[in-house]
């Protein structure tokens, strides 16, 4: 199972704030496979050409995420899983592992994959939350995989270039840290053949939850507010005896709030 998310393009792109003051704006966006996530398919395919399986990606997000799921089928992946419901809009890391979780658990698997982190609100939480709802072992920032058996031997990328190897039995979810591997180009053959492939669609009815479960409602994060912080240059030379700069910087600690 690999979860794959869309997320909009940011690069040199003035962002604005939509009309709730809660979210950015995303109309005129353009909208792509998270990059961390073409690191996770990628990984899950060059182990389904080494050992054999099946790959499925999934991803929740309206209509439109359909586009991120074809590409994975067009480069590989068997199967391929869309959860789609207003029910699911406003979720946090937690509701939307949750969505996540009861869409995989009823499914058969070895290995979970996700990105390591995403584009848009980088938390980097739903991978560890999905491990502990489905209660398998769990390790992020993955930069090297090799099955062995029925347990796996992963690098994970710790501080100041450092590298941690781990044994971790299966099934497992593992955080894909880019790099790990050279993601494939979709071919043109590829993408005809998504393109006659059939998406599995779930919507709150499939997947038993209730719709106190999930979107903001079921989420322990809410977002109260999203604006661009002011742009303040302000410098003042502080001049005098020790006593009267020490005053001075007393009085301005106090002003912030820092004392």
């Amino acid at each position: 199972m690999v979860c794959v998310k869309q997320v909009p393009v940011t690069a040199e792109v003035d962002l604005l704030v939509d009309e709730s003051g809660r979210r950015i704006d995303s109309r005129g966006l353009v909208m792509e496979m998270n990059e961390w996530d073409e690191y996770a398919i990628e990984e899950a395919l060059l182990i389904k050409e080494r050992i054999g399986g099946t790959v499925t990606a999934i991803t929740m997000g309206p209509m439109s995420s359909d586009s991120i799921l074809r590409r994975c089928l067009a480069k590989g992946a068997d199967h391929a899983i869309l959860l789609r419901d207003e029910a699911f809009e406003g979720s946090d890391a937690y509701a939307t592992a949750k969505t996540l979780h009861a869409a995989i658990s009823g499914l058969e698997y070895d290995l979970v994959f996700t990105g390591a982190r995403s584009g848009d609100h980088n938390y980097s939480a739903v991978g560890g939350i999905l491990a502990a709802l489905l209660g398998v072992a769990h390790a992020q920032l993955v930069k090297k995989v090799k099955v062995v058996n029925r347990s796996l031997i992963v690098h994970r990328e710790l501080e100041e270039g450092l590298e941690e190897a781990l044994e971790l039995p299966m099934p497992a979810l593992l955080g894909i840290q880019t790099g790990i591997n050279e993601p494939r180009y979709v071919s043109i053959m590829g993408i005809r053949k998504a393109r006659k492939k059939e998406l599995t669609v779930m919507d709150l009815n499939n997947l038993c939850l209730n719709r106190e479960e999930v979107g903001e409602t079921g989420s322990w994060l809410k977002v109260q507010r999203i604006y661009a912080p002011l742009i303040e240059k302000e410098t003042e030379i502080i001049t005098g005896s020790p006593e009267d700069v020490v005053g001075r910087l007393v009085e301005i600690f106090k002003y912030r709030g820092l004392i």
